[in-house]
């Protein structure tokens, strides 16, 4: 199943294909002129926002490509503590922009971009370390990623906000999967007093299917790929319900065994 590892070059051509796919879904949602300013599953944040989100963050990427070819230099990173409340003020400073035209703004920079992606090489894409601007430094597939969570995490929230029943497409979720571990590192809520603990996560389905055994201390949160079975809290989520979880836009999963356990572990972090 190397092709449904995005952390591997071997995973790319499935990446992109399914970047494609997702953001074809979001310009059919944005481009509807009586959607522009319809409310999403973001609080504040209409679907212009959200063009106005992926625009920011599409853009911010050209010049951190630049910096890691050495073209240019960039600040420290911001940290993702605020990225939330940044994130969505840089989305909405864009309203005044008519809809046509951030449509293809947004369109001509997912273009550039996609031609950044398809020329990375399998050297490229492990050890190209491109400074984020929240997070630092992180090889370069987490980028294509970034644009897939970004585009398919997005439109899920352009369709939860018309109040039809829906759902995430399989395959983008599934590679989705891995990533998600990441992102829960990156937003655990320090606490120098949390006591040891441990949990497991079970994804049920799909090529990334499996368990994950997961520490959380006061220094924050350790994963690794493991048998679950004997200890004494574990979730199980499909990907779909996982990625949805994760991303804070549902509260999903099936605990097995220690109910507080398991929900202490999903209290410990921050969206963003």
């Amino acid at each position: 199943m190397s092709g449904w590892n995005g952390m591997t070059y071997d995973g790319k051509d499935t990446v992109l294909r399914m970047v494609r796919q997702e953001s074809d879904g979001v310009f059919a949602l944005v481009e509807r002129p009586e959607a522009w300013e319809a409310r999403t599953a973001c609080a504040d944040w209409q679907v212009r926002d959200i063009v106005g989100h992926l625009v920011d963050t599409t853009e911010s990427y050209f010049e951190r490509f630049d910096a890691a070819r050495g073209g240019v230099e960039v600040e420290p990173a911001y940290g993702v503590a605020d990225m939330a409340q940044r994130a969505g003020e840089r989305g909405r400073s864009f309203r005044d922009m008519p809809q046509p035209e951030m449509v293809e703004r947004l369109r001509t920079d997912f273009d550039k971009m996609l031609g950044i992606f398809e020329a990375l090489t399998p050297e490229d894409w492990v050890d190209l370390q491109v400074p984020h601007f929240y997070m630092g430094p992180l090889p370069a597939f987490f980028y294509p990623a970034f644009q897939l969570m970004d585009y398919a995490v997005h439109s899920w929230d352009i369709r939860q906000g018309t109040g039809r029943a829906h759902g995430l497409t399989g395959e983008a979720a599934d590679l989705l999967v891995p990533f998600m571990f990441v992102l829960w590192q990156a937003t655990t809520t320090p606490d120098p007093e949390r006591p040891p603990s441990e949990i497991g996560i079970h994804v049920t389905s799909g090529p990334n299917a499996g368990g994950t055994r997961v520490h959380v201390d006061a220094n924050g949160m350790l994963y690794e790929p493991g048998d679950v079975d004997g200890l004494s809290s574990v979730i199980e989520f499909d990907p779909g319900s996982f990625v949805l979880t994760t991303f804070g836009r549902s509260n999903s999963g099936t605990i097995r065994g220690d109910r507080s356990a398991a929900e202490r572990y999903l209290n410990l972090f921050f969206r963003i």
